[in-house]
């Protein structure tokens, strides 16, 4: 397996925020660049974190689901989606490092699988026998995007891809979304903020709070709806610092 240490990764960045140890040099560069123009996003990604647990923890409890299917996982952290509920969960990721240190973050967990695949090519994602042999599509399943689709360009069309996957489950299932904006932020560090990601592996497309809400097209949004990551349902004395938008839809019959 080789890991490329010469560009900065993403998903290694995200971890250098949450305060982790799977990144490298060029990784915390990278990532300090960003903490200069924007000294809260630890802060902000950690929230991220904890909007993605009080969804599932929602979901579980509220909607009854058993079943999640994290796309984009990354690399493994605290506060996984399996330790929020004790549903069936497949973690997805594109990056072989991550695919291969989650496999053994949950090694001998029956109710957990992890598959390597990519969110832009959804027919073979949902093929996949770690996907398709270990989840029950006919019954109803969490799709959780989580700070992945503001790394799909516009080109590749990322509402359709979500409608692919939303005509893949049943009713009453759901979709998480959490996704970068800039609404609200000066242009100057906004377009520094966006240079620094153009030399990672991914560069990022942060959108507008109306192209978020598209990709909840054929679900109905839970309350409070499409909100700042902070504030959806949130946990009083819990730090609401968000850099992006947030909501959880119910696939309508």
């Amino acid at each position: 397996m080789t890991i490329d240490a010469t560009v900065p990764n993403v998903a290694r960045m995200y971890d250098y925020y949450l305060g982790g140890y799977h990144n490298f040099a060029v990784d915390r560069e990278a990532a300090e660049k960003i903490l200069a123009i924007f000294p809260d996003t630890p802060a902000a990604a950690h929230g991220n974190r904890r909007f993605m647990q009080r969804a599932v923890r929602h979901l579980a409890r509220e909607a009854g689901i058993r079943q999640f299917l994290d796309i984009g996982a990354g690399l493994p952290t605290q506060g996984n989606v399996h330790e929020q509920t004790d549903g069936r969960v497949t973690y997805v990721d594109n990056d072989p490092v991550a695919v291969a240190q989650a496999r053994t973050l949950v090694e001998g967990e029956e109710r957990v699988s992890v598959a390597l695949a990519d969110l832009r090519e959804p027919e073979t994602l949902l093929a996949d026998p770690h996907v398709a042999g270990h989840l029950d599509l006919a019954e109803p399943v969490a799709v959780l995007l989580v700070s992945i689709l503001h790394f799909v360009p516009d080109e590749a069309d990322p509402w359709a891809i979500i409608a692919r996957l939303r005509d893949a489950v049943a009713p009453g299932s759901a979709l998480v979304v959490s996704h970068l904006t800039l609404d609200g932020v000066d242009a100057a560090p906004a377009q520094r903020g966006t240079q620094v990601y153009r030399r990672s592996n991914a560069p990022i497309v942060p959108r507008p709070h109306r192209d978020i809400e598209r990709f909840f097209d054929g679900f109905d949004l839970v309350d409070p709806g499409l909100v700042w990551i902070g504030q959806w349902h949130p946990v009083p004395g819990e730090d609401a610092t968000s850099h992006g938008y947030g909501g959880v839809g119910i696939k309508a019959s």
